[in-house]
């Protein structure tokens, strides 16, 4: 075994090469064998330099939605603002809107007309006035033609009446004057041809006054009508009878034959305007 190599190396080469493989044994065995039978490096192989940052890759898929969180706490109440400015002043509405007189409007019937008026706080409906005979809307300064307007009067004793007789006046106020006063032939005490209708339902002919009596004293009477504010031209103690453009007074008569109280008398009374030409 050992003639080639001590033909080639002669005997020092060849103890050279022996005491070679021994120490490389040895080092093989010490590694092998250190620490229990685990391997350790003798020695830390030097790291080389870090080499360049390579390129970001692609984002990886989206994760799963964690779960919802516990709800917080109420947080207080925040501080109450300030008052904020006064808004500009709204712009000026403008006229109602007419109606046709033909259109009855909710809960009303218009027979003049009307209009619908429209605001901030609803809708309203408003019905134009009766047509005077002036032709102004709403108003009129004298009764109308063929217009009958009506009333009430009365009177009663409070005091003691000597006997005999004695007169007393009540008056008749127009709310609405007369166009021209009535002479006598156009005031009436009812019953007449000229008064159709009753003391609970005063009527009066086109032109006429008509009085009538209600409930009344045996005592009292009445027993004329006469206008208002006039007198007789040729006896300027003595009324006119008739009425006046603003009403009239009934004549009352107290007859009795002992002197006599707690007496009375009422009635109601109806004007008609006269007709037109």
């Amino acid at each position: 075994m050992f003639s080639p190599l001590r033909n080639r190396f002669g005997g020092p080469g060849v103890i050279s090469v022996i005491a070679l493989v021994f120490a490389m044994l040895g080092g093989a065995y010490a590694a092998s064998s250190n620490d229990n039978g685990k391997a350790t490096a003798s020695a830390k192989a030097k790291k080389g330099p870090r080499g360049p940052k390579g390129a970001t890759g692609p984002a990886g898929p989206a994760g799963p939605a964690g779960p919802a969180g516990p709800a917080g706490a109420k947080g207080d109440n925040g501080a109450n603002g300030s008052n904020g400015a006064d808004g500009a002043k709204g712009s000026t509405g403008t006229n109602g809107q007419s109606v046709n007189s033909v259109v009855e409007l909710p809960g009303l019937n218009c027979e003049e007309g009307g209009y619908k008026l429209t605001s901030a706080s609803g809708t309203q409906y408003v019905c134009n006035g009766v047509v005077g005979q002036t032709g102004q809307t709403g108003f009129t300064s004298t009764l109308p033609l063929e217009q009958t307007e009506t009333g009430a009067w009365s009177f009663a004793l409070l005091d003691e009446v000597p006997a005999g007789i004695t007169v007393a006046h009540v008056p008749i106020s127009f709310a609405i004057p007369l166009a021209s006063g009535l002479d006598e032939a156009h005031v009436h005490l009812a019953p007449n041809a000229s008064c159709p209708g009753t003391a609970e339902n005063p009527q009066a002919a086109a032109g006429h006054l008509c009085v009538y009596t209600g409930h009344v004293s045996p005592q009292l009477e009445a027993q004329g009508i006469y206008k208002a504010g006039s007198s007789d031209p040729l006896n300027p103690l003595t009324p006119s009878p008739g009425a006046s453009t603003a009403g009239a007074f009934v004549r009352l008569v107290i007859s009795t034959d002992q002197p006599f109280y707690d007496g009375e008398i009422s009635g109601t009374w109806a004007v008609t305007a006269p007709q037109g030409l």
